[in-house]
């Protein structure tokens, strides 16, 4: 069995959640199969055309294999949370869900000017918030050095907003 069907047979949908007509993808039975998590990263890892100098893990299910990954790199971790979560000085995204908007930050000295950063998520959808997460990196002067997701809804086109960034956007599984 491939990843991609490893993941696929770990996720639990969960149907008309958080609202109806939607199929929520739950990626925390994966947390149960530690060999799982490991050939995620695993996969990650093998899957990148260069090692960044800091992996950026958007909150809250970005944190787990984002962390994982920069443990295994031997880089810096970045959160990138919900708009005032963090204590310190930060910048600030915001960018539109369906019906409103949302924000995220970083602490403005965690990236420095030309370094290059890996963007981590569980699931890419519409793109959004990986975009978000983007202008941030742009904004400190950094470079995107690549995406990494768990899940892509490839009928949302998600991909197509991240490409002008870099074409190394990892997703082991699609839907």
């Amino acid at each position: 069995m491939n990843i991609s069907q490893k993941i696929q047979s770990a996720i639990r949908e969960i149907k008309d959640f958080p609202t109806p007509g939607v199929d929520f993808k739950d990626i925390t039975p994966i947390f149960e199969k530690p060999e799982l998590c490991e050939d995620i990263v695993n996969a990650f890892i093998s899957s990148l055309s260069e090692k960044p100098d800091a992996v950026l893990g958007i909150e809250s299910r970005g944190f787990l294999f984002g962390f994982l990954l920069a443990y295994q790199l031997k880089v810096p971790f970045i959160l990138a949370r919900k708009s005032g979560k963090l204590p310190y000085k930060t910048v600030k995204a915001e960018y539109q869900l369906e019906y409103s908007s949302a924000a995220i930050e970083i602490n403005e000295n965690s990236i420095l000017p030309g370094q290059k950063i890996l963007i981590h998520d569980d699931l890419l959808a519409t793109g959004g918030t990986a975009n978000a997460a983007t202008q941030l990196v742009l904004y400190l002067q950094a470079k995107v050095a690549a995406f990494t997701f768990i899940i892509e809804l490839s009928f949302l086109k998600g991909k197509e907003k991240l490409l002008p960034y870099t074409s190394d956007i990892i997703c082991l599984t699609q839907y």
